[in-house]
């Protein structure tokens, strides 16, 4: 990007009027501009009805900590329904074309395969990191892990929300986040799958 897009996104910013609240001092926010262009894009892959944009890929939309930019938790929210919005899509698209039944199998056989893979001992289910490694924290992990197991095979509530904002602190040989971070993913797709 040239010095002079720089600008053009720096004049931007300033000129048009926020869609979210901003922070003040020495608090953060997302940077305005990048998170109103990948809203834009997002409105016009939902309003296309376009495949360039879905559900995954507004999971993992980051943007830049900036000073004077929008609050986070205004912007995860929207982002947060955006999501909701391409995952019911997604779910009308399967079952215009190939019935309900094919959407339901489809989320039984993801939640089958989160089970599984959740079946393993607690502090066993996932890989971890090395000793001088760090990692996510071990028994919060489990402890969330224990709530999808509840959801998927007792029916206990659990949110895409709950799952969303989970957060988890760091130990010395914990868990991999990687690996954590697709479950995770995994988990939301299938309680979108069947709200």
């Amino acid at each position: 990007m040239n010095s002079d897009s720089v600008l053009d996104l720096e004049d931007a910013d300033e000129q048009s009027p926020p869609a979210f609240s901003l922070t003040h001092g020495r608090t953060l926010g997302y940077h305005r501009v990048a998170v109103d262009r990948f809203l834009a894009a997002a409105r016009a892959a939902f309003e296309d009805d376009s495949d360039d944009l879905g559900a995954p890929e507004v999971r993992i939309a980051s943007f830049p900590l900036v000073k004077g930019g929008y609050v986070v938790a205004e912007v995860d929210a929207a982002l947060a329904r955006v999501e909701d919005a391409f995952a019911a899509r997604a779910r009308q698209r399967v079952v215009r074309s190939q019935g309900a039944g094919a959407w339901v199998e489809r989320a039984r056989e993801d939640a089958q395969v989160i089970l599984d893979h959740l079946a393993r001992p607690e502090r066993q289910r996932f890989a971890r990191t090395g000793r001088l490694t760090f990692g996510y924290r071990i028994d919060e992990v489990d402890h969330v892990a224990t709530r999808i197991v509840r959801y998927l095979r007792d029916g206990e509530t659990l949110s895409a929300e709950q799952l969303r904002s989970a957060a988890f602190r760091m130990q010395r040989g914990g868990y991999r986040e990687e690996q954590v971070d697709a479950l995770l993913d995994a988990s939301i797709d299938v309680i979108l799958a069947v709200r």
